[in-house]
């Protein structure tokens, strides 16, 4: 069985893991932490574990985070860099869903998250968790940063254009749209049901700290600088993220066949056939990006849809489905769910 701990267990993307992981066959829970709610039962915080969670939140310090064999970061930026050069001395692997080792770039990784690298060193090592493009170095990871919500959906829309070398690299568009759980589980007044309801927006146009993320991705498929654009939007709804990615063919090649051949035998990302239009309900619970390539009018646009649930392959989903390729298990262990309708 595989010893799993988890540093900050109440958030959103916390009782996602917790309920991926207690119906996994080969894991035992062995710790969840919260400084501020250590001693409450799991289950009288989230009553969807009722049955399934015996365990009761701890500090970190009272955790034996030491004695678990991977240990998953659900905290916010800037935790997981503090403790983590001491779990990886102890032998404990490490899967941070926080964004402190995605961006290689130390000094760029500062500038969007306007604080200090704990351990920069760790920053090259840290194996970027998008399976689909790094699986063999997942493998053999001591540290993998889980990728964020918009840029798994984003790259995984953007990759077989790019790889193929068939886009102009120079204009690249993501049209976004999250539900709100995307900002977490704190109150803030603009995810409030009064101010998010019925209502539409774009924000972070001047920049978004997923954008230098999306594009370290982008010009690592491309092999060269790209020129990319990055647009969020904020809907009325819990779950979701539809990414609508828009680039300029530079060749004349069958999209179709493209993502089809790149994403065959991949267990979580379905190509849907030509014409379709996925929607983010069909995800809903389920550790799968649906893709859809359209080129509109027989034009040299290029429209790409990409829908997933950014709490599943968004996030905890893809760092179980990480764990899972990490100790040499079935990548599909425990997160063979189809998506929730209506």
């Amino acid at each position: 069985m595989i010893k799993v701990g988890i540093v900050g267990g109440t958030g959103y993307t916390g009782v996602e893991l917790l309920r991926l992981l207690a119906r996994h066959p080969q894991v035992e829970l062995r710790a969840i932490t919260s400084r501020k709610e250590a001693g409450m039962p799991v289950a009288d915080m989230f009553p969807n574990l009722r049955g399934r969670v015996k365990l009761a939140f701890s500090t970190p310090e009272e955790a034996g985070l030491e004695r678990c064999d991977v240990v998953f970061f659900a905290t916010p930026n800037g935790v997981a860099m503090q403790q983590t050069r001491a779990l990886l001395d102890t032998g404990v692997k490490v899967i941070d869903l926080a964004a402190d080792f995605r961006i290689k770039d130390v000094a760029e990784w500062q500038k969007w998250y306007k604080m200090e690298h704990a351990c920069p060193d760790l920053v090259a090592e840290a194996v970027y968790g998008l399976p689909e493009i790094n699986r063999e170095r997942i493998r053999g990871a001591r540290l993998i940063a889980n990728p964020g919500c918009y840029p798994t959906a984003v790259q995984l829309g953007f990759l077989p254009l790019l790889e193929a070398g068939v886009v102009d690299a120079g204009f690249l568009i993501a049209d976004a749209k999250s539900g709100v759980s995307g900002a977490g589980r704190k109150a803030e007044v603009a995810t409030l049901f009064a101010e998010a309801a019925d209502n539409f927006k774009a924000y972070a146009v001047a920049g978004h700290r997923h954008w230098p993320e999306i594009r370290q991705g982008l010009e690592s498929f491309a092999g060269k600088a790209v020129g990319f654009t990055f647009v969020p939007h904020l809907t009325p709804l819990i779950r979701g993220i539809h990414a609508t990615l828009y680039a300029k063919a530079s060749a004349d090649i069958d999209l179709q066949a493209l993502f089809e051949k790149r994403y065959a035998g991949e267990p979580f990302v379905d190509v849907l056939p030509a014409g379709a239009h996925p929607e983010t309900r069909s995800v809903r619970g389920a550790n799968v990006c649906r893709i859809a390539v359209h080129r509109p009018q027989g034009s040299d646009s290029v429209v790409v849809l990409s829908v997933i649930d950014n709490l599943v392959k968004g996030a905890a989903g893809q760092a179980v489905q990480n764990m899972n390729i990490l100790f040499e298990l079935a990548e599909d262990t425990a997160l063979a769910d189809v998506g929730m309708l209506p």
